[in-house]
This record gives C-alpha cells, structure tokens and sequence, in this order.
C-alpha cells in the first residue's frame, strides 16, 4: 500500500487563508466546516536591551493543517461502524457515508481536529485530499491555491527524501500517537514557541463549532 502525504512550508505560510478558502469552495463545505485550517500561532513580547532600547522575543508564525492522513489513525480505531478505513491504493483516511451515524466517536479520538460533523447530513466528514482530483491526474486544491508554495503533496517516502522527516511542529500533538503522514519545515521562530507560551490566537476561527 502506498501513502500520501502533505508537505507544510511554515517559514513560507504567509497566512492568507487561500488554501482554506479553496477547500471550502472545491467541497462545497457548509458554513462552520473548515476541512484545512490556518493557524495563526503567537507568542512572547518585548525585552529591554542593558545598554538601552528593545529587542524582541517573539514567536508567531502560520500553520496550515488539515487531516493528517494518518499511518495509525485513531480515528479509524474508533469508529464503530467501520466507516471509516485506510484506502488501499494511496494509503488515505476516508469516510463511507452510507455507514456513518454520526457518533462523533471518530472526533473525538481525532488529536487534529480533522473531523468535523455537518449537522445538516448527520455525518462526518473530513478532507478526502481530493481524491477525486487525483483520480484524474490533478493536484489537491489546498496546494495548487497556495500563492506562497508553502503546500506540496506525494509519496510519504519521497516528500522525505525531498524536505527531511519532520512531522511535528508546536503546538501539534505528538506524532508517535498516530503518525501522522506529513512533513513539515519549521519556521524559525517555533523553536521558542513553548518557552514563549505561544498559543493559538485565532482559535475561535478554527475551532470545530457545527
């Protein structure tokens, strides 16, 4: 079996939203689904220099996710309808909707945020990395919208031979719970993200709420 992959850029994620937009539109998404989310990630603040004036401490930077795809997802673990399954060919994580109830069991195990119930179905639902764009020789949305380049997609494998094998940035959960099938370049600025207590500051944009 094969697996695909996202590739995030953060040092070059502007933040734009450009690619959530696309989703959205491509899917036809009802109000309150965001299959990609942008997070904007802030932390820190000012510091006097001794010999007078200020220099920063700061971390903020963007952050674009949707569902990891994982190699070990929870998600599929705990659906109990087996709705939810790994795809043979590509590896993806996807949704059977004739045998979704809509527990909301797959939520939440899911440490991403990936799925999100659509009140007006009774089903969950979650990015499905295009496939029906793949099928045809075409590439995901989210990636071809990004006007930065900050998104890529392929073959797990060769997205880490091509970028390295990061797959975890802050504040994203530890990848040895799911391993998640992503590869990430850090922004600079991460590396202090926790010791800033940087926080998610628009969280009330990206939160799950239908």
């Amino acid at each position: 079996m094969g697996q695909l992959g996202f590739y995030i850029d953060t040092a070059s994620c502007s933040g734009c939203k450009t690619c959530q937009v696309a989703c959205k539109d491509k899917n036809d998404l009802v109000t309150g689904l965001k299959w990609r989310r942008v997070y904007e990630v802030s932390g820190g603040g000012w510091e006097q220099k001794p010999e007078g004036g200020w220099k920063h401490k700061l971390s903020t930077y963007n952050l674009s996710i949707s569902c990891m795809h994982c190699e070990d997802p929870a998600c599929v673990k705990a659906c109990p309808t087996k709705a939810l399954y790994k795809d043979d060919d590509m590896g993806l994580v996807l949704i059977d909707q004739e045998k979704c109830v809509g527990c909301r069991y797959c939520e939440w195990a899911c440490p991403y945020g990936a799925l999100q119930f659509n009140s007006e179905s009774g089903t969950m639902t979650k990015c499905d990395f295009c496939k029906d764009y793949l099928d045809v020789g075409n590439i995901p949305s989210c990636v071809s919208s990004c006007p930065m380049r900050a998104l890529d997609f392929g073959e797990l494998s060769e997205l880490r031979k091509k970028y390295g094998d990061l797959n975890q940035i802050y504040p994203i959960t530890d990848p040895e719970i799911t391993k998640p099938a992503l590869v990430i370049t850090p922004h600079p600025e991460s590396i202090s993200a926790e010791s800033n207590k940087a926080v998610i500051a628009n969280m009330e944009e990206v939160k799950n709420d239908h």
